[in-house]
This record gives structure tokens, sequence and C-alpha cells, in this order.
């Protein structure tokens, strides 16, 4: 009989808590295999492809939620939390892998075949595309096999009786793996980085000299109302909202748009043929739809480049054309109406921003900028196409439950001063209005629901751009409620009803709430 107090011998029995352990090392390197496998082959990223998919799945009120949770970090919050998700699941393959090897050798396959379908499935790419993805998840599920079979103690020879399994080779062992994949993963971010900054290198001075002085030297002093809002948004901070979770790379002596669909001349212009048209320079105020009252996603640039008008001309558009649909190097599309091209404002396929090449957060090689359009359907950045088409074919987010027709709401926002405390005293309530291609005509402001009070207007240099106000107000101690409309130059006065951002951008009064010590 066996002794029940005698003392119980070491096995080979390895604890769930290492096979989770095993599972996360195993998952880093085979995400650091993908990751550097895809920068040199200069394919998608794995993780990019995989959080695209999400992106372009994911219901409106979830994109809704994640930009105005997070704003222009959506898309970091989003890779942590595919990298969370992964490292969950990485952790219960493992553990699970202690008992059945098999499932660590599926488990992790799977993950790879998943992301070699997002990958491949992504625009530009094809199925060469998935190949990084899996043999990344390979090296993964064997190095799973591997640190999930830790070998037995040995002193200094094989025992005949097991002694159990040797930790410290297992953490060592796990350990290597992981920082090695921390290597890989290190070394995959410098190589896209590089090829980032190599298209970043070709965009410096590419642009010719202007024959007029540019708009960025005349902009007159009296245009801004206050400081803390320059009239002309600088490009670092010029709002960025788009679906991109890595930016599209095209090299300029490479890339060419084309002018296709219901046309009588099919154009296809080379940088050097767009750089070689007519310049023109545009001041347009750009505002995102998603933008809430009062919000930070909008801007006032100088945009430099050549009217989209004069290339549909030249192109010849035929009858019936209804459309002017776009798409992005990356997949993006939208579209507007052929009117909005034609009817004499200044839509332009844009090159320059603010005085200096378009910066490539912002659409390089080119991009589109139609006054008085929200960006969601026209804005397209990193300009790949365009097809003169009908209402038939519909933009990235219309089936995603947004309007087909985007006209830029007329606001207002209060800009100065924000929400807290501020002295007793002369102040200023400062901030800015759009309306673009009708202008604002007047500003009004109110506190607690009193009168309105007209605001002092800066000086009106285009029906397309912001337009700057101030009034002067004798503070007085205590809670106030300060809010401010505007009126246009067609005579409507901007609403008071609160509407949210979908499907065709918010309305009601900008309030901001201070108190004065």
């Amino acid at each position: 009989m066996t002794d029940p107090d005698a003392p119980s011998l070491p096995t080979l029995a390895v604890p769930q808590w290492v096979g989770a352990v095993a599972g996360i090392a195993s998952g880093v390197l085979a995400v650091a295999v993908g990751m550097l496998l895809a920068a040199l082959t200069d394919v998608v990223s794995p993780i990019d492809a995989v959080g695209s998919e999400v992106i372009d799945r994911s219901p409106r009120w979830l994109k809704e939620w994640a930009i105005d949770t997070f704003g222009s970090q959506d898309k970091f919050v989003l890779r942590l939390g595919i990298v969370v998700i992964l490292a969950i699941a990485a952790a219960l393959i493992g553990a699970a892998a202690t008992r059945r090897p098999w499932v660590g050798t599926v488990g992790f396959l799977a993950f790879g075949v998943i992301g070699a379908l997002a990958a491949a499935h992504r625009p530009g790419e094809t199925a060469g595309a998935g190949i990084p993805s899996v043999l990344g998840a390979i090296v993964g599920a064997v190095v799973l096999r591997v640190l999930a079979r830790p070998k037995p103690i040995e002193v200094p020879g094989p025992s005949q009786v097991p002694l159990g399994w040797d930790r410290r080779r297992f953490f060592i062992t796990s350990g290597a793996a992981a920082g090695v994949g921390v290597m890989a993963i290190g070394l995959s971010k410098a190589v896209a980085d590089d090829r980032v900054q190599a298209v970043r290198r070709a965009t410096n001075d590419s642009l010719p000299p202007l024959d007029d002085p540019s708009l960025l030297d005349e902009v007159p002093a009296d245009a801004t109302a206050s400081p803390e809002t320059p009239y002309i948004t600088p490009n670092d901070d010029f709002y960025r909202i788009d679906t991109a979770l890595s930016f599209p790379r095209a090299d300029p002596a490479d890339w060419s748009m084309e002018i296709t669909g219901m046309v009588d001349t099919p154009l296809t212009l080379t940088y050097a043929d767009l750089l070689a048209l007519p310049q023109e320079e545009r001041i347009v105020t750009l505002c995102c739809v998603s933008n809430k009252v009062g919000g930070e996603y909008i801007g006032n640039a100088v945009w430099r480049g050549v009217m989209l008008r004069d290339l549909l001309e030249r192109a010849g558009i035929r009858p019936g054309a209804e459309q002017v649909f776009s798409t992005s190097l990356d997949g993006w599309t939208c579209g507007f109406p052929v009117e909005a091209a034609m009817d004499g404002r200044d839509a332009m396929i844009v090159l320059g921003m603010n005085g200096s090449t378009l910066p490539l957060e912002h659409g390089f090689p080119a991009r589109l900028v139609v006054p008085g359009l929200y960006g969601y359907v026209s804005a397209t950045k990193w300009l790949q196409s365009i097809e003169l088409t009908t209402w038939d074919r519909e933009g990235y987010w219309v089936p995603r439950g947004w309007s087909r027709l985007g006209p830029i709401k007329t606001q207002s926002r209060i800009d100065v001063p924000r929400s807290g405390a501020i002295a007793a005293g002369r102040q200023k309530i400062a901030g800015v209005a759009w309306a673009q291609q009708r202008g604002i005509a007047k500003v009004e402001v109110r506190v607690d629901g009193g009168d309105w009070q007209e605001a002092r207007l800066a000086a009106d240099l285009t029906d397309d751009a912001w337009r700057q106000w101030v009034l002067d107000w004798e503070a007085t101690p205590g809670e106030h409620l300060l809010e401010v409309r505007a009126t246009d130059k067609t005579g409507d006065t901007q609403t008071e009803e609160r509407a949210p951002v979908a499907p065709d951008g918010a309305t009601g009064h900008h309030r901001v709430k201070v108190f004065v010590d």
C-alpha cells in the first residue's frame, strides 16, 4: 500500500498559468515575425490590417463613440485594444495547450489565417500580403509547443524519478522568445518609419514658386479677434479625422490619379502634370461632420492646387452624370453632386497647405477640398481616382447611416473664455463662426439667458472661411452661462435645437459655463 504520509514526488505536470505565460511569449514572437516580414516586404502590417477591418465593419454608433471619446487618439486606442485582445487570447490558448497541445497549434494558426485574410483584403494588396501573418503564426505555434512542455530537471543528467519541470530554463526560454519578439517589433517599426520618412522627404520643396504673393502673407491682422485662435490653423494643429490606421505611401515620381466614368476623355495625371497646371490658392475652412457643438474638429488653411472644374471640363462631363465619386489610396470613398464642382465654388485638387507641400497626414500627394461640404462626402485624402457617375454608387459613410448630402451648417463657437474660473472685471468673449459658401453676417452673444448682444466681427476675407468675433463683457462675481449664435449672409440664424452629429452634422448653440471670482 502507498503511505499517505509519504512526501509526493514532483511530476512533469505543468500548471496552466505556465502555459498562459508561454502563450503570451509565443504570441509576442508571432506578431513580431508577422510585423517584421510585412515591413521588409512593404505590405500592410497584420495589426493594421485587422484594425482596418474592425474600422470598416464597426457600426456607426461605435465609430461615433470612439471619435467622441478618444478624438484623434482613436487609432492608438484601437491598436492597443487589438494587442490586449491578442494577449488574452494567447494566454488562454497557451493555458489550454498544457493539457491539449493541438489547441496551441490550431489556435495560433487560426489567428494567422484571420490576419492573412484581413491583409489580403486591404485595397492595393494582393494575396501575398497575408504571408507574413501566416509565417508569424507558424513560428508562434512551434515556440508555444516547446514552451508549453518544459523539460524536466536534470541533476546532473536524466533522472529515473521525475524531479519536476525546470522553471529556470522555462523562464529564460520564454523571456528570450518575448525579448526577441520585442526587438523584432522595434525593428519593424523602424523600417516602416523609415519608409514614411522617405515619403516626407519627397514632399520637401516639391512645389514650384507662385507667380503672385501667397495668401498666407496677406492675411491682415484684423482677421484675428483673439490670439487664442489664429486665423490660419498651423499644419501641426489642424485636426485629423480619417479611417487610415497607417499612412498610404505614394512616391510622387510614380503616383498618378485618374478621372474616369461618365466623361468624354478619361484623364491620367501624374504629380508632375498637376504641378505644371496653373496653381491657385484659396482660404477654406474645413469641418468634420463629427464635430459636436463647440468642438475642435475644424480648421482654416490656405490651400494650393488646381481647380477641379478645369479638369472636369477638360475631361468633358457626359449628360446624366450626377456624382463626383472619389477614391483614396487606402480604399476610402466619398461622393458629392457634380454641381458642387461646377457651380463656381473653389473645389480643388490640393497639392499644398499653408505655404508648404501638403503634409502626409493631410493627404500627400493630393487631396480634394470642396468648400461648403463636410469632409465625409468631399475631402478625400491620398487621392487615387475621380469617377463621374450616378447616385447608384455610395461612398464609405453613406451605407453606414450618414446622409448622402453633407452641406455644412451655420455654426459658431466660444473660444474665450473656456469653462472654468476667470477674474471679475472687463473680459472678452471671443470665438469663431462659419457658414462656408454663405459667409457670416452677424454673431450674437447672451449671458445668463438675457438679451442677445451683437459681437464685433473681425475682417471678412472670404465666405468660405470662418469669421472671428469678439464681445467686451463686464464680468461680475458668480457663475454665468455664455451662449453664442451666428447668422449667415442669407439671413439664416443657426438653430437653438440640439441635434447629434449623425446623420448630417450637429446643431445647437454653443454654451460655456464660467465662474467669476
